[in-house]
């Protein structure tokens, strides 16, 4: 049996806007049961550990799909969810592969995160692949590969679009733009209309675009491990 970690934001602020975030409740549920689906061990881990923040925009009617309904219905998963461990206490000789969903708690937490960021090196160093979706890929802001390179530098990258940014209105709350910050590190950064479905695969590097992807990337990853 594969497993594979996934990282959770732990922040809920909204900037200053005294508005709530943290993670995106389709892009944890669609590649959760998608690899639980096939026979894949997930564990759950945030910075803080416990349960960590749902993006309350993503509970809306709007944004509901089967993996979500089927989330908000297992409670199985919502007691593990609640229960996350602490980033500090995972190591990734446990575990096969790292998928951190998106939503825009990871631009607080997770992208300025020492502990996130040696995490992934040690996936990357170790040949094990490395997942993100949507404003995730931000969690690359400060990894380096074995030559002290920022990690997306010269590798095929998607994430969350600055258009996709400006559509709900947040360009000017967000610590950084995803696809900025991707560009500013050297990533051949690519993308497709704002909310088409869209990852890329580079090696062990895997991202996607937006909500619409992290099923896509799930699927990359699952056959990345098998």
């Amino acid at each position: 049996m594969k497993n594979v970690l996934f990282v959770l934001t732990s922040h809920d602020e909204l900037g200053n806007t005294g508005e709530k975030t943290g993670f995106w409740v389709e892009e944890f549920a669609a590649p959760y049961y998608l690899l639980k689906d096939k026979g894949v061990n997930v564990t759950l881990a945030s910075p803080k550990g416990g349960q960590p923040p749902i993006d309350p925009k993503s509970n809306e009617p709007d944004f509901q799909t089967p993996a979500t309904k089927r989330y908000f219905e297992d409670k199985e998963t919502m007691e593990l969810m609640a229960n996350t461990k602490k980033l500090t206490e995972v190591n990734a000789d446990d575990f096969d592969a790292v998928f951190y969903p998106g939503g825009h708690g990871p631009l607080w937490d997770l992208a300025e995160s020492e502990t996130s960021a040696t995490l992934i090196e040690s996936f990357y160093s170790s040949n094990k692949p490395v997942a993100a979706v949507c404003h995730a890929p931000g969690v690359f802001k400060n990894v380096k590969d074995q030559n002290g390179e920022p990690l997306v530098k010269g590798k095929q990258v998607t994430g969350f679009t600055n258009t996709e940014e400006e559509a709900v209105q947040l360009t000017d709350v967000v610590p950084f733009l995803v696809e900025d910050m991707l560009k500013e590190k050297g990533g051949v950064y690519s993308k497709k209309d704002d909310w088409s479905e869209y990852a890329i695969e580079d090696g062990l590097l895997i991202t996607g675009q937006n909500p619409a992807s992290s099923e896509l990337v799930a699927e990359m990853l699952l056959r990345r491990l098998n």
